[in-house]
């Protein structure tokens, strides 16, 4: 029921992708203002990672799962009757919000649930599943959102989480011990020596930037920017391209088990299947904005096929805190390299919404095809500087392990 809980989060993280042609005709917006929608629901769950981290170690998943559950079902009923901007961007940061709480609390669940050889498949299956979510968030939703209406719609998300919600309640322990876990009630200082050392470690810091790297691209594209591209710069039907992405989510049911059949396997290649996948998805891309005129659908089919392995690529930073670090420090560890993703989404929703204005001629309703091309090209700068930190602290990795003489952590490492 765990994994329940983060089906239906990214279901309320993901309804605003398909949603958002709809949402700039509802509150009458450009394309850098509706940006702030999902900014303000990545911003504060990239804020909250830590907070959230340090809160999970205290009080144990349940808790979180029901108070991030809770947040997501107010958000979503906001979001249904909003007609105001300030109003819709409050709504966005309560699912943001509960959406922090949620899947750091499902990966500490595993981990006490599911220690040791099986945790890394587990991980993976645990992101992977959850993008099921996502899957209800694109032709389910666009298709009730076009019968029914826009309020319709997120009432029926916002009763779909209230239903988990209380599913979570009935269901959902922290441990398989019975009775109550204790709550650790750690002072200030633990807590920062806590956070200290699991930033120590550079398997914690090499799990963040691998995060980063790794999961942009295919967030933005699902989240926010890809369905605008499909429909506006590509000229697909709200249908054709809503199932578009739920090609992409469908691949990546696939793409989960064999990247962390390959991360169990190989753990000494690990940082070489992060670098793989960014360098498949950035060529990708390469052809895909150099294409003349509309790419053809066979070409925009890779594009997601390849956008599919990024989510699942970034789960590898979660094995590295795993890897680097004790069970009880899991939570703080976790929150740490889930901010990687995160921060790197924002940042590139922004730049492409900013692009996007810019590019656009005056008096054109929607950005053209170049909008789309120059807008997704700031891409790259960030995959260069990702892959740099990730070299970078694989490297320090390698060092520290290899001064402290334990060649079995080595091996480990990366």
């Amino acid at each position: 029921m765990a994994l329940g809980a983060y089906v239906t989060a990214v279901l309320h993280r993901s309804s605003l992708g398909v949603t958002g042609v709809d949402a700039a005709d509802r509150f009458q917006i450009n394309a850098a203002a509706l940006a702030t929608f999902s900014v303000a629901q990545l911003a504060v769950y990239a804020a909250m990672q830590i907070p959230v981290g340090v809160l999970l170690d205290r009080y144990g998943s349940r808790r979180l799962l029901l108070a991030g559950g809770a947040l997501m079902v107010g958000g979503q009923l906001v979001f249904a009757v909003a007609t105001d901007v300030r109003l819709a961007v409050l709504a966005r940061v309560l699912v943001g919000l509960g959406d922090a709480m949620t899947f750091i609390s499902v990966l500490r669940i595993v981990a006490f649930w599911f220690p040791g050889r099986r945790n890394p498949l587990l991980v993976q299956l645990t992101g992977t599943v959850g993008q099921l979510g996502a899957v209800l968030g694109a032709v389910p939703l666009v298709a009730l959102l076009h019968h029914a209406g826009w309020t319709p719609a997120f009432l029926t998300t916002a009763a779909l989480g209230a239903t988990v919600l209380l599913l979570v309640l009935a269901a959902v322990r922290d441990t398989p011990h019975t009775g109550p876990a204790p709550a650790v009630a750690a002072d200030l200082a633990t807590v920062r020596r806590q956070l200290a050392e699991a930033w120590a470690q550079p398997g914690t810091r090499l799990g963040l930037w691998t995060h980063f790297v790794t999961q942009f691209s295919g967030s933005v594209f699902a989240l926010l920017w890809g369905y605008p591209f499909l429909v506006q710069g590509q000229g697909f039907s709200p249908t054709a391209a809503a199932s578009l992405l739920t090609v992409m989510t469908l691949v990546t049911l696939v793409c989960g088990p064999v990247i962390a059949h390959l991360c169990a396997r190989h753990p000494f290649h690990r940082s070489v299947l992060v670098f793989s996948i960014t360098a498949g998805t950035a060529a990708v891309w390469a052809v895909v904005l150099a294409w003349p005129g509309r790419a053809p659908h066979w070409l925009l089919v890779a594009l997601v096929v390849v956008l599919a392995g990024n989510g699942p690529g970034s789960m590898i930073g979660f094995d590295y805190a795993r890897t680097f670090n004790p069970v009880h420090r899991i939570g703080s560890a976790s929150g740490i390299v889930n901010v990687g993703g995160f921060v790197a989404s924002i940042l590139l929703i922004l730049a492409v919404g900013v692009v996007l204005d810019l590019a656009t001629p005056a008096g054109r309703d929607s950005p053209p095809l170049d909008a789309f091309r120059w807008a997704f090209a700031v891409q790259y700068l960030l995959w260069a500087v990702g892959a740099v930190q990730v070299l970078r602290y694989r490297n320090a990795a390698r060092r520290r392990y290899a001064a402290e003489g334990s060649a079995l952590a080595l091996a480990a490492s990366t």
